[in-house]
């Protein structure tokens, strides 16, 4: 018989939390509940309390939010699956850092799907969080860390360490400062979603290129990137390409 997950839910919404416990209790056992909160104050005596294995946290309570709670903790020795609604600004900010939630109203599937991934990950699961509370207490863009899963396992990557990323298909290469790549398992069009506010442009249908690394324009569709490599731009981007590009002068 497997371990039990010792497991806390983190909710303002009374109708959230009881779908959620009943979503867990009749369809994944292997989940104790061991306690709830209805409040980012609650939750961090719960925490200290009960010493949880997975916390099932709502983004955003009437105290405070989910990130604002976790950045309270001297440790973080569990991991998180977030709470939110679809249309929630922390969207964004919860993919760039791989982590984990749900949309309200909890879906069954997707809650097996987060269990099962929660089930796969080690402690790395912790850093990630750690990683998450980095990005947001850092203002400098170019030092927050990107994480992404590839085949081999998570890797995270400094913003201004990203030169460009070329899409191929289904998968993406990164290029970076140390001569290195790194395949990863998105497409270009996921990573611009990701990027897109970070200094990124794409400039060709299968090239997103960082600004920072952009050392001159060779002519209106080709850059000169710090590794000397040129990098095109397509004639349907020129334009919004220019006006991007000289706004950040």
């Amino acid at each position: 018989m497997e371990n039990k997950i010792k497991s806390l839910i983190i909710d303002d919404d009374p109708f959230i939390m009881e779908l959620l416990q009943d979503k867990l209790m009749q369809h994944l056992p292997e989940i104790e509940i061991i306690a709830t909160a209805n409040s980012g104050t609650e939750g961090l005596k719960k925490i200290a309390e009960f010493q949880p294995d997975l916390v099932f946290l709502d983004v955003e309570m009437l105290d405070m939010t989910g990130f604002e709670m976790l950045s309270q903790l001297k440790t973080i020795q569990f991991q998180t699956i977030f709470i939110t609604s679809y249309n929630h600004y922390a969207i964004k900010a919860i993919r760039f850092n791989a982590l984990d939630y749900l949309l309200k109203p909890i879906d069954l599937g997707e809650l097996k799907k987060a269990v099962k991934r929660y089930k796969v990950k080690s402690e790395a699961g912790y850093d990630t969080i750690n990683t998450a509370l980095h990005n947001l207490q850092t203002t400098d863009m170019s030092e927050h860390k990107l994480v992404l899963r590839t085949q081999e396992g998570e890797v995270k990557l400094i913003l201004k360490d990203i030169i460009r990323i070329v899409g191929e298909r289904n998968y993406s290469y990164i290029y970076l400062t140390n001569s290195k790549r790194k395949l990863v398992t998105k497409t270009l069009a996921d990573m611009e979603d990701l990027l897109s506010d970070k200094g990124f442009f794409r400039c060709h249908k299968s090239f997103l290129v960082n600004r920072l690394h952009i050392t001159s324009l060779v002519n209106s569709v080709t850059l000169k990137m710090s590794d000397q490599i040129q990098t095109p731009i397509s004639r349907r981007k020129k334009e919004s390409f220019k006006i991007w590009f000289e706004a950040l002068v």
